[in-house]
């Protein structure tokens, strides 16, 4: 299909992601529409403001690149979920109102489908379960599913950019052999605002594919290469007349200079104005701005060291030979980009891949494809995921006499260490489709705290270190490296309890409830169940999970 407008850019079928609100908050202007030069105009005059990038302000704040910093503020009174609301239902409407116009009795196909159409959604890799309840969010509000649809329901799917990027390499340019051989292939998605690198390898005699190195996310997309050069800019045409013009200047070098350079060697250009636009003590002659090759290049560096120091680490610390480099998205059009890799990546004696047929829309293709027929059904833990306990105190443990002013009194007698961090799965570890990390737990109340069972939170902290250090014994030994991930809501009410006499001499009983928290990371959604065994039959049930802000 192709967008309104879709003549200002280079492809019908991808527009960028652009809105203009007026002083209203109202839209305006949505994606090639908003980059036609009255729109332009218009907005300038009447103060519309712009939303660009928006996605990337959904993005996970940990671990974020310093270049993030540079990223455009969203419009006043505009968080990104307004704004992804938007633009979902624009693109939205433009799939009812093309299926519509283009296919015979396009009307009556349109209503016989519109209520039963599943939304697969594609994210970066760094991105987790909060993104996700955003995007989620930003569909519920632009009314196109429901508010109390749950997290995993069948309308609402989500995949990694790195995956879906994989499913369109096979189809369009990797070599079979590659993958009846089980090597190892490192997939670089260069997007607009991310650049996502995961590897696979198909074992042989296998017809999935498995994750065997831990994903990588870095906002170092191609728009940061603009943000450098509008830094360039800034400072060397501080004192030229035409400095007012430099948003505009750093657009035409977006649509032509940005992509078509390939040589440090020679001197670029960015035509920008008319022949009557001059300003030679700046380089500007006849509406042209010239720059040295070197300093366009280094609007690139960052970018291309990003990637090449990665796919160097995967290379050392991979199990499996790894042979071919495939590199996607739009990113990947960059003619530079792609010589300084293949230089790079050729001196390990890798292969570079870049299919020529709509690298843009790998992501989207690919995505699509996954959703059809899924081919990875194993991943790699990008973090270590665990749970605080209370633990036995032990007297004889330093770590536990550190902590005995703290210490925990239950019903029972017992004397607990509280703080103690549980890995339930570590860093780097294979997951597959079948795989459920569980961990036993317990509940004791007295007999007037039974309503306490109804609501039982278990929180699910992740442990993001540096390299690949162990998590510590206790959450104080490193808490800065701590993020609670999610609450797990239980309600234990229906449970069976067991009936216990107090210790230390205290008259009367308690209740104790056992049971199990089961997480299932194998897909690109977290999801939970309780479960506990009740006259010898084990049961469980859905729990909820609700994702803590990592902003």
């Amino acid at each position: 299909m192709t967008f309104p407008a879709h003549e200002q850019v280079n492809s019908g079928s991808k527009i960028p992601s652009i809105i203009y609100y007026n002083e209203d908050g109202r839209v305006k202007a949505v994606g090639a529409e908003a980059m036609q030069q009255e729109i332009i105009d218009i907005a300038k005059e009447e103060g519309w403001e712009k939303a660009e990038w928006f996605k990337l302000h959904i993005r996970p704040r940990s671990g974020q690149d310093t270049d993030t910093k540079k990223i455009p503020a969203l419009p006043s009174m505009k968080s990104a979920v307004d704004v992804a609301s938007d633009f979902f239902r624009y693109l939205f409407n433009c799939t009812s109102e093309y299926i519509q116009e283009s296919h015979a009795n396009g009307s009556d196909l349109w209503e016989s489908v519109k209520s039963d159409i599943d939304f697969v959604i594609s994210h970066p890799n760094g991105w987790g379960g909060f993104q996700q309840a955003q995007l989620r969010q930003a569909l519920v509000k632009a009314d196109l599913v429901e508010a109390n649809e749950e997290p995993g329901n069948s309308r609402v799917s989500f995949i990694t950019e790195g995956e879906a990027s994989l499913h369109f390499a096979l189809r369009h340019g990797l070599p079979p052999a590659v993958s009846e051989n089980g090597e190892g292939v490192i997939i670089v998605d260069g997007g607009g605002g991310t650049i996502d690198i995961s590897t696979y390898r198909k074992p042989k005699l296998k017809s999935n594919y498995e994750e065997i190195a831990v994903s990588e996310c870095h906002f170092l997309g191609s728009v940061f290469v603009s943000i450098h050069a509008q830094e360039f800019l800034k400072g060397s045409l501080k004192e030229s007349e035409h400095f007012d013009d430099i948003d505009h200047i750093v657009s035409c070098f977006d649509k032509t200079t940005k992509v078509w350079f390939s040589d440090d060697q020679q001197p670029q250009y960015i035509r920008f104005g008319s022949t009557r636009d001059n300003d030679p003590t700046h380089n500007i002659r006849f509406g042209q701005l010239k720059l040295q090759g070197s300093d366009v290049a280094g609007f690139f560096q960052p970018s291309i060291d990003c990637i090449t120091e990665t796919v160097e680490d995967i290379c050392k610390g991979s199990f499996y030979p790894i042979t071919h480099v495939v590199l996607v998205g739009g990113f990947s059009a960059s003619e530079w980009l792609y010589k300084r890799l293949a230089a790079a990546v050729e001196q390990r004696n890798l292969q570079i891949l870049r299919p020529q047929i709509h690298p843009n829309k790998a992501v989207s293709d690919g995505a699509v494809s996954s959703y059809l027929h899924g081919i990875v059904t194993a991943r790699i833990a990008r973090h270590s995921y665990g749970v605080l306990r209370n633990v036995e105190y032990d007297a004889k443990d330093p770590d536990h006499l550190n902590r005995a002013d703290n210490l925990l009194y239950r019903p029972s007698g017992r004397k607990l260490v509280p703080n103690a961090f549980e890995v339930m799965l570590a860093k780097g570890t294979k997951v597959s489709d079948e795989t459920e990390v569980a961990v036993k737990m317990w509940k004791e109340v007295s007999s007037d705290q039974k309503s306490r069972l109804e609501n039982v939170p278990f929180t699910l902290y992740c442990y993001k270190a540096k390299r690949n250090a162990r998590p510590p014994k206790f959450f104080d030994q490193d808490s800065s490296a701590f993020s609670k991930l999610c609450s797990v809501q239980a309600d234990l009410s229906n449970l069976p309890l067991q009936p216990i006499p107090k210790g230390n001499g205290i008259e009367g009983e308690f209740y104790r409830v056992k049971y199990s928290v089961v997480l299932l990371f194998n897909s690109a959604e977290l999801k939970a169940h309780i479960r506990w065994e009740e006259n010898g039959v084990q049961q469980r049930t859905q729990a909820s999970v609700v994702f803590f802000d990592d902003s």
